[in-house]
């Protein structure tokens, strides 16, 4: 439960510099996405690591519950066309 005069809560995602994407480093709280921003750099980049900084407000962040783990993910084991070993591979294309 928040109180009013508590800060919301930011999930913090960091990119680093030999890296695509962002990964999630930790959260932290912030009066606003700015103030959430600065923090996240000063927290979680003190080597320099980080190219790039997202931060998500917590509240905002909708995720399915591993308890539903069956259902939500068993329709795709039926769709074995999505997996590369489904398909045969031309022997003048070679390893891949």
């Amino acid at each position: 439960m928040t109180h009013e005069n508590e800060w919301p809560l930011w999930e913090v995602f960091i990119r680093g510099q030999h890296g695509m994407s962002h990964r999630h480093v930790g959260s932290l709280h912030a009066a606003d996405a700015e103030h959430a921003i600065r923090n996240a750099r000063d927290v979680y980049t003190r080597r320099n690591e980080g190219v790039s900084i997202w931060v998500v407000e917590a509240k905002e962040i909708t995720a399915s519950n591993p308890s539903d783990k069956g259902p939500l993910f068993d329709p795709a084991r039926d769709k074995v066309y999505r997996h590369p070993t489904f398909y045969d591979i031309p022997k003048e294309v070679g390893k891949m």
